[in-house]
């Protein structure tokens, strides 16, 4: 996997090279600013980018602004978000303008290789990864409908799982269950929240952006 990164403090960048580095992911490129990000992607053509949301000028959604860039140029290219902050607004805002190969993490979680490296190989998938704790912040908002009313409890733990970017088998390794549980389960949630499959549909990411709509 080849991924560039793009963070205005040089020793974050450092440090998630590092990481990267001690995984075995070639890190073709390190930037501080969304114009050298946006020049690298073309130039090196990556499989991922690992993207500050909050970057020189104005420091407040350049990175957001700078994906959707990359992503109408490179549609294939899975970017990995990362905020100092809990901000729920920006997965939803993320997750409605580019289903598929887009993922929001916390940057305490990067010092972790491994979960940074199956995140990134996720969304190279065209999955996607949402931060727990967003997750959870997310979840304690209120709504006056809430879509998600006809799942039964055990439901709305899969989906919760699932938006933080499990896969059947770490689902059903998380829960004690089998994997043809972890599938009933799925299938049970796509019907209720009336998800029906199709060319180009993915189910998943729509019910993740149910889950944080609700």
């Amino acid at each position: 996997m080849r991924v560039v990164i793009a963070d205005d403090t040089m020793l974050t960048r450092q440090g998630i090279a590092g990481v990267l580095a001690d995984c075995g992911i070639d890190v073709v490129a390190a930037v501080g600013d969304p114009e050298s990000l946006i020049r690298e992607v073309d130039r090196t053509r990556p499989d991922a980018a690992v993207v500050d949301i909050r970057m020189p000028p104005m420091h407040t959604d350049e990175g957001i602004r700078a994906t959707a860039r990359l992503r109408g140029a490179h549609p294939a290219l899975g970017v990995l978000l990362l905020s100092a902050y809990v901000e729920p607004e920006y997965a939803v805002r993320l997750l409605e303008d580019h289903p598929g190969g887009i993922g929001y993490l916390l940057k305490d979680r990067v010092s972790d290789g491994v979960l940074l490296v199956d995140a990134l190989r996720r969304l190279c998938d065209g999955e996607t990864v949402v931060d727990p704790t967003i997750v959870s912040r997310v979840f304690e908002r209120r709504r006056r409908v809430d879509p998600l009313a006809q799942l039964s409890d055990r439901e709305r733990e899969v989906l919760g799982l699932l938006t933080e970017g499990l896969s059947n088998r770490a689902l059903a390794a998380r829960l004690y269950v089998t994997e043809r549980t972890v599938e009933a389960h799925i299938t049970s949630i796509f019907g209720k929240l009336g998800l029906v499959d199709g060319p180009g549909v993915h189910r998943r990411v729509l019910a993740v952006l149910t889950y944080l709509r609700a």
